[in-house]
């Protein structure tokens, strides 16, 4: 009896949705981290939040969609303002989950046109805006702008890159240096995707900070990382 209780404890701790965690990058950048269930385990599901003086503007959503209401009351509690702006990276629920609660909080929720269109027809939550090309937002001190390299993960994953700070977000195009393989493939373009890692290189030769879409992200070294995968997959299907 003992050891059936023993090992019910040990289930119920391993069932266990760790939750919302903020952790601070550089200046006014933060990584927020949720999880949610991919397979049988919690995955850590990494989104970006930036202060400006006008306001906060968060990049992706909580994949896990319970804590939208605590980050926001985190954010307003530590930074004494609110979120106005956001921008999902690509149409999956890891990126865009928690648009429809920040529109009904009155933020001003954007994707690219490409986005916009995959979420409508997978029925996926739709930002009030859209950009059709690469775009650069000013947002009172800050500035940064989007970039479309190419298919990989997604079809339409986007980039922002901060200039001035020299902070790469990359979502899930890009995969931490933990990763040992490219994780869901479900949309991905194996023969676009290193194409694609090339021209996000050779636009961005020298990023001081790249994040991951999953998994730890205190390595630089993640698009090198991310093209090694790609190269290793592409061998292990010719053998």
């Amino acid at each position: 009896m003992l050891f059936l209780w023993m090992m019910s404890l040990q289930l119920s701790a391993q069932t266990v949705q760790p939750k919302l965690t903020i952790t601070h990058l550089t200046g006014d950048f933060y990584v927020y981290t949720t999880y949610n269930l991919y397979g049988k385990e919690y995955v850590p599901s990494n989104s970006m939040y930036l202060v400006t003086n006008k306001g906060v503007v968060m990049f992706d959503t909580p994949w896990d969609t319970t804590q939208c209401q605590p980050l926001l009351d985190s954010i307003e509690a530590h930074h004494h303002k609110k979120v106005i702006l956001s921008i999902s990276t690509h149409f999956h629920e890891d990126r865009t989950g928690g648009i429809d609660f920040l529109k009904a909080k009155g933020v001003k929720t954007w994707t690219s046109r490409q986005t916009y269109e995959l979420c409508k027809q997978r029925g996926e939550p739709q930002a009030a805006f859209y950009f059709t090309k690469d775009t650069t937002f000013n947002i009172g001190n800050h500035r940064f702008q989007t970039y479309y390299p190419g298919a990989g993960h997604a079809p339409d994953n986007i980039l922002i890159w901060f200039d001035k700070e020299k902070v790469l977000y990359g979502g899930c195009f890009i995969k931490s240096t933990e990763a040992t393989d490219l994780g869901n493939l479900s949309d991905a373009n194996l023969q676009e995707w290193p194409l694609s890692i090339h021209k996000v290189m050779n636009k961005f030769p020298d990023p001081k900070y790249v994040i991951p879409g999953h998994q730890d992200w205190h390595n630089n070294q993640s698009l090198q990382h991310t093209l090694k995968l790609l190269k290793e997959k592409q061998a292990a299907k010719k053998q």
